[in-house]
């Protein structure tokens, strides 16, 4: 490995072999640069991807926009230390939220933002916590995100869930599957907190809109780290190029999830 340059062809192989199906609808978050030395990049693993799902399949990633916001952890972090009239002018020029222009997240790696950016792609339209999907069920996954719901039942979250779509990690943690927050919606005495981001009205104007929305945390999935390894009924692991992958159920992953919480609540 290493000095191995994947092509298209060879990568689709290998998700074949780690058990991708054809006509299923796949959550994809990676590390493409886990992937190795591959001849295209980024464009080429995408191509892999859509070929090992085939016409029938639909391809769903994460493209957040967490910087479209005065109140997440990364929009706190780029505004310290301004002033009151600085802040101000930094809000005043922030962009609204189109689904169709505003770019997924850097902090979500290449791919997100390769499928966002393909014609006929659909995209679900929260501000903060969008997914977006290209294929046959793409509508069907991206439609309705509650912008009270970012990653609860209202959401594709719980689009993927009550499909029963599968989730492939390529080069990452199985606890890092965004879909996984849904199991936060699912407990009792879930806290709520404020957040804030710029949209377009109905007449096209741009508006800074806030809401209650449950708290959602990372740090108690960095906390189930390899229990879910052995939880999640049905993990497959494999292979993808040099990167080491987990394939799973979402609705056994969010499952597995929601049991852990519960026994430490």
């Amino acid at each position: 490995m290493g000095d191995v340059v994947y092509a298209a062809g060879e990568l689709e192989q290998h998700l074949r072999a780690i058990g991708v199906r054809a006509g299923e609808t796949l959550l994809v978050q990676s590390s493409l640069r886990s992937v190795g030395p591959v001849d295209g990049g980024g464009e080429t693993i995408l191509k892999a991807l859509l070929g090992a799902l085939g016409p029938e399949g639909t391809l769903v990633v994460y493209t957040a926009s967490p910087e479209n916001s005065d109140t997440s952890r990364l929009a706190l972090a780029r505004t310290e230390g301004l002033g009151p009239a600085e802040l101000r002018a930094h809000r005043a020029t922030m962009p609204p939220y189109d689904p169709a222009t505003t770019p997924a997240s850097p902090i979500l790696g290449a791919l997100s933002e390769l499928v966002r950016a393909l014609p006929g792609a659909v995209r679900s339209a929260h501000p903060q916590t969008s997914f977006t999907a290209v294929g046959p069920k793409a509508e069907e996954v991206t439609a309705g995100h509650a912008l009270d719901c970012h990653l609860g039942e209202r959401s594709p979250a719980g689009a993927l869930y009550r499909s029963g779509a599968r989730a492939l990690l390529v080069g990452v943690p199985v606890w890092c599957c965004t879909a996984f927050h849904l199991a936060e919606y699912r407990l009792p005495g879930q806290g709520t907190q404020r957040y804030g981001c710029v949209v377009r009205d109905e007449r096209g104007l741009r508006q800074w809109v806030h809401f209650d929305a449950p708290k959602l945390e990372d740090a108690h999935f960095v906390r189930m780290g390899e229990a879910l390894e052995h939880d999640i009924a049905g993990l497959i692991r494999g292979g993808f190029g040099d990167a080491g992958c987990f394939l799973l159920s979402v609705p056994e992953g969010v499952d597995a999830c929601t049991a852990w919480l519960a026994r430490r609540s």
